[in-house]
């Protein structure tokens, strides 16, 4: 036998370490890396753009709860592929820090130019390790070929360990073209399974002074945040919630760690939960944007906040106690919890504040009911939802498990939140913490090779069969990664894609046809009074992307179109194209819900969300 190459080696590793799919796009050298992987059985899934493989690589991490991989070329692929790690680099360097912000853990292999050739103007040539060192855990680059398996251990633990984020390998070309010499083959380090990180919990001092400010609490609230259903926590966290009968509050990702029908869940009164709880334990989740961070006017400003995290430096941030905090495994942390509660119970019955709670979510569902009525044409958001819930609620009901959401693009993310029920963890995925447009394709192909694959390492709910994955995008998110509708259809993945057609960023700026047409001869012409900066094509036929794809495609307009199309899609064997028509909204005011106010205002009361 010959001594193998690097890029045997490479994926020799890979295989070693447990992996089972590799996401990426080719080129010379790196190609020779998936082509040995693909011998060894590992899967490879080929992308149209290295920004939408390492979305999915990053989500394959959450959902599996071990690093996904991916593979790219160097130079313009390592910036394409960073599209998640800094914002202040470029717009292709937002896929590290998409895995950093949202802790998924993600590993990253890239090629380069040769060795000899640094600082000779190579092709491709970007001195990757110094652009990346301080965006992921770990950047390294193999000293030899021998050294190779070691190198990729380390980085995909160093991923995975504490707090998940991105480890980075860079693999110069003559490391992977390379040739082990027949004297050093022994000296190939071996590779093995990285085992589970060791989980701590909370020492008994700090456990005490916790739960006895949960017992004395008037007003207690549970924050189930993304890092609960990460850890995959659920049944630590129902038996809290169960036994103390604490009122829940789910973040958007946070969704299913208890079903979202539980009549503890204060979702839909997060307004009156949040300005009334006076004690707060904060189970995976950042006291960031998405939950006011912590502060007043939107939250009750003598919370006390008990942060639990498996990050030190979230720890105090911003309204967190640091003095309460606990840095360990949300599951270790929630049973020691448990045994030092003991019997007690929150008492729901006399308690004003879940009165309150009650009162709140039974008007904001006769509200959120009202609007979802009102039958229009076009359609309004709320009106689309309902439809497409109710239907996929008769062809997989929410406690089965059978469907993963996938949703991106202001409003219709905003919106759909609220609106479509899951009663099982790691089965809603949507723009996370970096708010990053583009993600929504490729999470949607992470979760069909996390739950569908021949592997299926994820796990979310019953797993008596596949999960339908289904998309609701906004048009102008869907445009970010639009191609790889081929990407689905070349490998049979029978993904249901919806994209919300208001013809704008946020809204489009016409009602009608011949409105448009006449913006957009102003704007030819150079004239004022043409499209605005939001404005996208009228009526975009997206649906016929699928269709040219080998897959389905259905414009809809009113009830009916969507009720079948939904049926259809879901039942289809191939990707579905379902381009849903809507209001365009142009008298609206331009603005996103999370940002729309939190500032403390002075000499007033708080805006309004």
């Amino acid at each position: 036998m010959s001594p193998p190459t690097g890029a045997q080696i490479i994926a020799r590793a890979l295989r070693d370490l447990g992996v089972t799919v590799l996401f990426g796009i080719v080129g010379i050298p790196v190609v020779e890396i998936a082509e040995e992987a693909i011998n060894l059985g590992i899967r490879f899934i080929g992308f149209r753009n290295e920004q939408a493989a390492s979305y999915a690589a990053s989500a394959y991490g959450y959902l599996t709860g071990r690093p996904g991989v991916c593979l790219v070329v160097g130079g313009p692929g390592v910036l394409h592929a960073m599209a998640g790690e800094s914002m202040s680099l470029t717009r292709g360097l937002f896929q590290i820090g998409n895995s950093n912000a949202n802790a998924f853990p993600l590993l990253l292999l890239a090629g380069s130019s040769e060795s000899h050739l640094t600082s000779r103007g190579a092709f491709q040539e970007l001195d990757a390790i110094s652009l990346l060192n301080p965006h992921t855990s770990l950047a390294l680059r193999p000293s030899s070929l021998t050294s190779i398996p070691s190198t990729i251990q380390t980085a995909y633990r160093s991923a995975w360990y504490g707090r998940p984020g991105t480890g980075f390998i860079d693999l110069p070309a003559d490391i992977i073209q390379g040739v082990v010499e027949p004297d050093e083959e022994e000296d190939i380090q071996a590779t093995f399974r990285v085992p589970d990180a060791p989980k701590g919990g909370a020492e008994e001092g700090r456990l005490f002074k916790i739960t006895q400010l949960l017992k004395s609490a008037k007003a207690p609230l549970i924050v189930i945040g993304k890092g609960s259903a990460y850890a995959q926590a659920e049944n630590e966290i129902r038996a809290l919630v169960f036994k103390t009968h604490i009122p829940f509050l789910p973040t958007p990702m946070g969704k299913g760690v208890i079903a979202d029908s539980h009549p503890l869940n204060a979702a839909s009164a997060r307004s009156t939960a949040l300005k009334e709880a006076d004690v707060v334990l904060v189970l995976g989740a950042r006291l960031n944007w998405i939950l006011h961070f912590g502060d007043a006017p939107k939250w009750n400003p003598a919370a006390k906040f008990i942060q639990v995290d498996i990050s030190a430096g979230e720890i105090g941030r911003n309204a967190g106690d640091a003095e309460l905090g606990v840095v360990g495994d949300i599951g270790v942390v929630v049973s020691q919890l448990l045994r030092q509660l003991g019997d007690w119970q929150y008492n729901t019955s006399v308690s004003p504040y879940t009165q309150h709670l009650q009162a709140a979510k039974t008007k904001n569902e006769a509200s959120a009911a009202r609007k979802a009525s009102v039958d229009t044409n076009p359609m309004t958001y709320a009106r689309v939802f309902d439809i497409i819930r109710k239907t996929l609620d008769t062809l997989s009901p929410p406690d089965d498990g059978g469907i993963v959401y996938i949703s991106e693009g202001a409003n219709t993310m905003d919106i759909s939140r609220s609106i479509f029920p899951v009663s099982h963890p790691r089965l809603r995925l949507d723009a996370g913490t970096y708010a990053t447009m583009g993600v929504g394709l490729g999470y949607a192909i992470a979760a069909h090779a996390a739950y569908n694959g021949a592997a299926a390492e994820g796990s979310a709910g019953p797993a008596t069969k596949k999960k339908k994955i289904v998309c609701l995008e906004g048009d102008s998110a869907f445009g970010f990664s639009a191609m790889e509708v081929e990407t689905m259809a070349r490998y049979g993945m029978d993904i249901l894609i919806f994209v919300i057609n208001n013809g704008g960023v946020y809204h489009g700026d016409s009602d009608d046809a011949d409105e448009w047409l006449r913006l957009q001869a102003k704007t030819h012409a150079g004239l004022k009074g043409g499209l605005r900066s939001t404005s996208l094509g009228w009526e975009v036929g997206y649906e016929k992307l699928a269709e040219a794809c080998g897959g389905t495609g259905f414009l809809v307009r009113d009830a009916t179109e969507l009720e079948r199309a939904t049926r259809e899609g879901f039942l289809s064997g191939a990707v579905c194209v379902v381009n849903v028509v809507i209001e365009a909204g142009s008298a609206k005011k331009l603005e996103f819900g999370w940002q729309a106010s939190t500032k403390k205002a002075k000499g007033k009361k708080g805006a309004k969300l």
